[in-house]
């Protein structure tokens, strides 16, 4: 019954090609992730945020990879393994033979986990992947930040899927935040951070400039300079960034993640469409 219940999840998504077959099985399967740590009581200490986050429960219209979290306070002792165990448990029940390789590394703050799944091609139906010959294989990085910036929002979301469960997540200003951190600090471009930023600036989101100032102090080009963050300095850090990219370049980063039908937008990325968007948040914010 419960690999029924993945493969009607699939069927929802009416997936038109490969590439989407195979986003979809990883966003399920993130799902049933999330489900199962909510309730090993993971989030009575942690925060859900990034791509994935804006995805499932805020309605961004592309895919995502990783599972991203940050603890609500610092807790340099954070064992991430402590809340794995019961994950192989958990997914064995809808039909995964998941693997998980744990990364923790005892002078990291950062927590890293590897799950790895190649045989659940073998008990759902797969319409493209078959037809293609690609075998349905399930990658997904789960990082949890145990020294995260100070000052964010957060808020509880629920899941229905597979079963009804609680999730904290960050806030949108928080994520929001997150996001121009990424944009500005980033030590190499991805595409997908400036797809959200053209979400971001259409929902009329403001941003948390409390975090934004501890994530910028905290790690990239003005580490340790206590920059004031405010709306002059996030607009003028941003024109600069946007006038200097080569944004042919940038949007490859994003058409495996969005499905078929968005692809032709895509091909108007520019500067003048990403000053546009700036010009907008300019209106937003305060």
């Amino acid at each position: 019954m419960s690999v029924q219940m993945i493969q009607q999840r699939l069927l929802s998504y009416n997936c038109k090609t490969d590439i989407e077959e195979q986003q979809a099985i990883r966003e399920i399967t993130q799902e049933v992730v999330l489900a199962a740590l909510g309730r090993g009581d993971f989030f009575k200490y942690a925060l859900f945020q990034g791509g994935t986050c804006l995805r499932i429960f805020y309605g961004l219209n592309r895919f995502s990879e990783d599972l991203d979290f940050i603890l609500q306070k610092p807790a340099p002792d954070f064992q991430l393994k402590n809340y794995l165990r019961h994950l192989t448990d958990e997914l064995s029940a809808y039909g995964y033979n998941i693997e998980i390789t744990d990364r923790e590394k005892a002078d990291s703050t950062i927590k890293k986990a590897f799950l790895k799944d190649g045989s659940l091609g073998k008990v759902i139906h797969l319409r493209h992947s078959k037809q293609t010959g690609t075998p349905a294989k399930i990658k997904i990085k789960l990082e949890v930040d145990t020294n995260p910036p100070l000052g964010s929002g957060y808020e509880l979301q629920y899941l229905d899927f597979p079963f009804v469960s609680a999730v904290a997540v960050q806030d949108k200003p928080s994520l929001f935040a997150g996001k121009i951190h990424a944009l500005l600090c980033r030590d190499y471009i991805k595409g997908r951070d400036w797809y959200d930023f053209i979400w971001y600036t259409s929902q009329g989101i403001g941003i948390n400039y409390e975090f934004l100032a501890s994530a910028i102090n905290q790690i990239g080009s003005w580490q340790n300079r206590n920059v004031k963050t405010d709306k002059i300095w996030v607009l003028e850090e941003l024109e600069k960034k946007i006038t200097s990219l080569n944004w042919k370049q940038v949007s490859k980063d994003v058409r495996p993640f969005i499905r078929s039908n968005e692809q032709a937008s895509l091909n108007l990325w520019s500067k003048e469409l990403f000053l546009g968007q700036l010009r907008k948040l300019k209106r937003i914010i305060q």
